[in-house]
């Protein structure tokens, strides 16, 4: 069954009291979970990008800030939820979208779930149009079998692919980040600031209008098509800060049912911990 891997916040009115429905809350900030249990759609469980999304090690040069669990551990979280195979699973932050609820949509998609979608507008979009929110407990819901996921299915890049695709005419490596970031003004999370060089920059910004919804699936067509039009689609890399936010644009070209470009997971943390070149706009 094919669905739109974007919902509205009126869809999830009609639907999220099924019993087949589970919300999750991914956003994430350094108090996210106080902010959840303050105040939370109704129903929604919380999941944690640090704990949950990621298997962070000590030394981030070894797969930037979030890299990837293996699959057999982001099952034993699924199953820990309780979710089941046959799931829909809504997905909301407090980021449009834009944060670690793009990043659950791309691992469950890549671990071959169906029934997966973001919600549009995040949680700010839900408490505008009036949706339940409150600060009541919510518990996993008892598992009754495991979550069958094995490999990632979805296609990914490693460090040393981007380094010899980067200078290639017939590659595009994309860089989400904020201007500010990818120009080497601002770099308020990693080391250092600058850009993988031959990387052009497409702020995942640009994905939303100004009421912070996903553009029309013919707008982002527009805006990638001629991307995808003249590269393979196994010659384009996303990438962000960690491999978070880069994900709300291979949501986007989802949405606008463009092929899956490829994921670059330690992204600008990994990339500038192990000396790649870099470049810093001058101006």
């Amino acid at each position: 069954m094919n669905i739109s891997p974007i919902i509205s916040v009126k869809e999830l009115k009609e639907i999220y009291q099924h019993d087949d429905v589970i919300v999750l809350d991914a956003r994430n900030n350094a108090h996210a979970k106080e902010a959840y249990d303050r105040q939370h759609i109704d129903g929604a469980l919380f999941i944690d990008v640090n704990s949950d999304l990621a298997s962070i090690k000590s030394d981030l040069s070894q797969g930037g800030r979030h890299p990837l669990p293996s699959p057999w551990e982001f099952a034993q979280t699924l199953t820990m939820l309780g979710i089941l195979k046959s799931d829909h699973i809504i997905i909301y932050d407090d980021s449009n979208g834009a944060n670690a609820a793009a990043r659950f949509w791309w691992m469950l998609k890549s671990a071959r779930h169906e029934r997966v979608q973001v919600l549009d507008g995040g949680l700010q979009e839900a408490i505008r149009q009036g949706f339940p929110v409150n600060s009541n407990p919510v518990y996993n819901r008892q598992s009754v079998e495991s979550y069958p996921a094995t490999d990632w299915t979805l296609p990914l890049a490693l460090i040393d692919e981007v380094e010899a695709k980067a200078s290639r005419s017939d590659c595009i490596i994309i860089d989400v980040r904020s201007t500010e970031r990818y120009q080497g003004k601002k770099e308020p999370i990693d080391l250092i600031a600058g850009h993988i060089p031959g990387a052009v920059s497409i702020p995942f910004t640009e994905n939303l209008n100004g009421d912070g919804l996903f553009l029309k699936p013919a707008e982002i067509q527009k805006k990638y098509g001629e991307i995808f039009e003249h590269t393979d689609q196994s010659n384009i890399i996303v990438h962000c800060g960690s491999g978070v936010t880069a994900c709300h644009t291979l949501l986007a070209m989802s949405y606008a049912n463009l092929p899956n470009p490829k994921l670059y997971v330690g992204s600008w943390s990994e990339w500038s911990r192990n000396g790649k070149p870099m470049i810093i706009d001058e101006g």
